[in-house]
């Protein structure tokens, strides 16, 4: 995880994380050279959170960069592309799953204009053993309290149509998987944290993919967060200023109006039953 990599090696992580054109030669840089103490603790890290399901998410780590995290990512996506693929699971999934590391960093640009990946944190979850691209949808199994129930986090990949086909589809993929990957856990039920779950969206576009994806889920929380909303619609960084951007669809228009009317935006989380496998 911390020499340095021939050209081959190199061009075979950047292909398993997809890595964009645009950014793999300072990726490959990042790799010609031996990884520095900060990348070395955050492989570390990385190393120390496999399998763990009880993980707490991690916003930072004290003398870890994001470039270092970056580094870190790439140097330890083989290792776990291996360690996944030597326990069964197939390379399709491994390459859906790794494949939103490259397009991490393309949302970064898009975003930020540049270089980076500020979504680092929401990547070591790729990383973990305990998320999973399948079908259309993401699917992260964990405990949400120590030796609480086992709950799968369902994650929308911002590539492609919301339809219900697809999430039906998505969701039974699912079921067998971690029904045979892991037969000791009773999955007691699925959620979602996502502003596509403000019941305002249903509201405003009652007819649409995301008003029927989120009606899968109830007991929903609400909880303010007005930024997730400009975020996902426009890719824009915080402090954008919303009379600047356009209005073109009537998601751009519902969001932007609402923001206009003074109101705010909010983050809900709902459940929903997880499907029994008929494994």
């Amino acid at each position: 995880m911390t020499v340095t990599h021939g050209p081959e090696v190199t061009a075979a992580i950047l292909d398993l994380c997809a890595i964009p054109a645009v950014d793999r030669r300072a990726c490959t840089l990042m790799l010609d050279t031996p990884a520095d103490p900060g990348t070395q603790r955050a492989l570390e890290t990385l190393d120390a959170r496999w399998g763990d399901a009880e993980a707490p998410v991690l916003k930072q780590l004290d003398g870890v960069t994001e470039e270092q995290w970056i580094e870190a990512i790439l140097r330890f996506a083989p290792v776990a592309a291996e360690r996944l693929e030597r326990s069964g699971v197939s390379p399709s999934v491994i390459e859906a799953t790794f494949a939103d590391i490259g397009k991490q960093m393309e949302l970064h640009r898009r975003t930020h204009g540049g270089f980076g990946m500020d979504a680092w944190s929401w990547v070591l979850l790729h990383l973990s053993g305990m998320l999973f691209r399948l079908g259309r949808l993401q699917y992260h199994l964990h405990r949400e309290t120590p030796k609480g129930p086992w709950t799968v986090g369902v994650h929308i990949p911002e590539d492609g149509p919301l339809d219900p086909a697809s999430v039906d589809e998505s969701l039974a993929l699912a079921t067998e998987f971690f029904a045979r990957r892991f037969p000791a856990a009773r999955i007691d039920h699925a959620n979602c944290d996502s502003w596509l779950l403000d019941p305002y969206l249903a509201a405003g576009l009652p007819a649409s993919n995301m008003a029927r994806f989120a009606a899968r889920f109830s007991n929903v929380e609400l909880r303010d967060q007005p930024y997730d909303a400009l975020y996902f619609t426009f890719r824009v960084p915080k402090g954008t200023d919303p009379a600047t951007l356009p209005r073109d669809s009537s998601l751009q228009r519902l969001v932007l109006e609402r923001i206009d009317a003074g109101g705010t935006w909010q983050i809900g989380k709902g459940l929903c039953a997880w499907p029994e496998s008929r494994a």
